[in-house]
C-alpha cells in the first residue's frame, strides 16, 4: 500500500513539474504576437491545452509509464483549472462544472488533432485547431500554429523516454523568438 502512494506521489510530483514545463511553452510571447492568439483567459487556455495534447500524445508511446504520468499530469491540468477559475472569481458552484467542460475540451482537442495529425500536409491540423481551440479568434493563424504543432511533435518525438518520464521537456522554438 505504501508503495503504491509513494509512487502516486513520485508520478504527482513529476507531473506538476511537467505541467510547469507547459505553461512555461504556452506563454511564450511570439503566440500572441506573431500568431494573434488573444493573451486572454481563453487564448492562453488554448495554448496550454495545445501543448497538453503534444505532451500526452508523446507519452501514450511511453506504455505503463507513460499511462501513469498521463494521468497524472490530466490531474495536474484539472488542479490548476480549478485554482485558476477560483482565483478568477468563479463561484464555488460553477467550477466543478468549468473544470469539467475544460477536461472534456482538452480530450476533444487531443482527439481532433490525432485525427488530423494522421492526415497528410498540415491544413487538417490547422482546421482543427481553428475548430477545436480558436474558433473567434479570426486573427489567430492557425496554419502558423500548426506548422509549431508539427515542429513541436518532431522535437518531442526525439526526446529520449527516460527524459520525459522523469519531467524534463523542451519543446521546440516558434518562429519569432
Amino acid at each position: 500500500m505504501l508503495t503504491w502512494c509513494r509512487a502516486r506521489t513520485r508520478a504527482g510530483r513529476t507531473a506538476t513539474e511537467l505541467y510547469g514545463s507547459i505553461v512555461t511553452a504556452a506563454r511564450r510571447q511570439p503566440f500572441y504576437v506573431r500568431h494573434g492568439v488573444p493573451d486572454t483567459p481563453d487564448g492562453r487556455f488554448a495554448m496550454v491545452v495545445m501543448h497538453m495534447c503534444l505532451v500526452l500524445e508523446r507519452l501514450r508511446r511511453e506504455g505503463p509509464r507513460g499511462q501513469d504520468l498521463s494521468r497524472a499530469l490530466v490531474e495536474a491540468f484539472v488542479t490548476d483549472m480549478d485554482d485558476c477559475m477560483r482565483e478568477m472569481g468563479v463561484g464555488d458552484l460553477a467550477v466543478p462544472r468549468k473544470v469539467k467542460k475544460a477536461a472534456g475540451a482538452l480530450y476533444d482537442c487531443a482527439a481532433a488533432f490525432r485525427a488530423a495529425g494522421s492526415a497528410s500536409g498540415e491544413a487538417a491540423l490547422a482546421d482543427a485547431l481553428q475548430r477545436s481551440l480558436l474558433p473567434e479568434q479570426a486573427g489567430a493563424t492557425a496554419d502558423g500554429l500548426a506548422a509549431y504543432m508539427r515542429r513541436a511533435a518532431a522535437a518531442l518525438e526525439v526526446q529520449p523516454a527516460a527524459v520525459l518520464l522523469s519531467g524534463r521537456i523542451t519543446f521546440a522554438q516558434v518562429r519569432g523568438e
